[in-house]
């Protein structure tokens, strides 16, 4: 089904794309008193832009089939699999150590919360999860790089290297990407920590008060054995569910913090691509995006068999 998913999703976007007002001639015919409406339309030519929308989208897909992504409306007019080739991996690459934090951290705190139910520390990790969830990711991102950046001075706030970046030592060239990866892997994993945390929580609530779980502390078991191997596998099938629905959040988040870190990445990409109308390389980071997406849903299944033997077995 990932197949058909697929089409329908490029086939939506592609409509929707060609309906938002204006297009890629607009800029470089409106603000160049010179272009006359001649030129506009010879330009709309070029770009196939006075085809039908249906032909439009038919040379698309054929090209696609191909694995073909055509050439970007900009300047340069570079291969669209060319510029995601250079962007992606830095995005998946953030978005990776994301999840990592996000289920390094959520999963123990909401394991600690449910078992020491209404503690202090379960009162105050619901004031950090309404906080989380409360907060703009992109104004928490202003108020961190005017702290740690402009005031104290301790974390760079724009790009990935620093200036002299190659005349560094390889441990010093590890130091200065860690140094500008804190602030935008702690603002990609922020909202999505807070929102584990709780999910995990009552995930666990639920699962401790199973009869299974009575009968593992009735037959002696130690309380850690039986909250990490009984409880713990049961409680992580919502999790994995939610994880691979979580791979476009992430996606879309990144348009937010690589704009705003000034990081050369798909999102930052894809934020210049609808800027500049450039329907190709829009078209291109969301069908990447999709697939990634799909897949993170064939991930999730995986999961589920791994974590649930009666899921494998059947």
């Amino acid at each position: 089904m990932m197949i058909p998913l697929l089409l329908g999703i490029t086939l939506i976007t592609f409509t929707v794309i060609h309906l938002a007002p204006g297009e890629p001639t607009d800029l470089q015919t409106q603000l160049n008193p010179e272009a006359s409406s001649e030129l506009q339309e010879r330009l709309r030519a070029y770009y196939d832009l006075d085809k039908p929308l249906y032909v439009q989208y038919g040379k698309w897909l054929g090209r696609l089939a191909r694995l073909d992504f055509g050439e970007s409306f900009s300047q340069d007019h570079r291969p669209v699999l060319d510029k995601i080739a250079e962007r992606l991996p830095v995005t998946v690459f953030i978005n990776v150590l994301s999840i990592l934090v996000i289920l390094g951290v959520a999963i123990p705190i909401g394991i600690l919360s449910a078992v020491h139910q209404d503690s202090p520390f379960d009162r105050t990790t619901t004031v950090f999860v309404f906080l989380g969830f409360a907060t703009p990711s992109f104004w928490l991102a202003l108020l961190l790089m005017d702290l740690f950046g402009v005031r104290l001075g301790l974390l760079p706030i724009a790009g990935l290297k620093s200036f002299g970046y190659e005349y560094l030592s390889a441990g010093g060239k590890i130091l200065d990407l860690l140094r500008h990866l804190v602030l935008p892997v702690f603002i990609s994993a922020f909202g999505g920590l807070a929102g584990f945390s709780r999910y995990m929580r009552s995930n666990m609530l639920e699962v401790v008060r199973q009869d299974y779980i009575l009968t593992a502390r009735a037959k002696g078991l130690a309380e850690r054995t039986v909250i990490l191997k009984h409880a713990l596998r049961n409680a992580l099938l919502p999790i994995i569910t939610i994880l691979g629905l979580s791979v476009p959040g992430l996606i879309g988040g990144s348009v937010i913090f690589e704009t705003i870190f000034a990081i050369p990445g798909m999102g930052k990409l894809f934020y210049d691509g609808v800027m500049m109308r450039d329907y190709p390389l829009i078209m291109g980071i969301l069908v990447i995006g999709a697939v990634l997406t799909l897949i993170g849903n064939l991930l999730a299944d995986i999961g589920y068999a791994l974590a649930d033997p009666r899921i494998r077995k059947s």
